[in-house]
């Protein structure tokens, strides 16, 4: 399956809990169709003592499925549908909002 957003990407949660937090996708997971974004669907994680780590609560982002993201318009910065299509030989992703090409 192709996915649409990519890392780096600033993108808003249109669906659950953290319905219109956005951020940037600093991680995809493809086999799972999930994303992380830094500072949305943070949760608490305890961990055991190691020897780099002193164990205790730490706060991490967990991951997000694909279908609950929208990507953010470059230009209005509003969540936007991609499309693709070819220019100078090579398929660059758009926003249908604006038609502007996206990274």
């Amino acid at each position: 399956m192709k996915l649409k957003i990519k890392k780096g990407d600033n993108v808003k949660v249109i669906a659950g809990s953290n319905k219109g937090k956005t951020g940037t996708v600093s991680l995809i997971i493809v086999d799972k169709n999930r994303a992380v974004i830094d500072g949305v669907n943070i949760v608490k994680k305890h961990t055991k003592p190691a020897n780099n780590n002193p164990g205790g609560i730490i706060e991490m982002p967990a991951p997000i499925h694909i279908s609950n993201l929208s990507l953010l318009d470059p230009k209005s910065n509003t969540p936007t549908r991609v499309g693709y299509r070819v220019e100078n030989g090579k398929k660059v992703r758009y926003s249908k909002k604006s038609n502007e090409i996206i990274k």
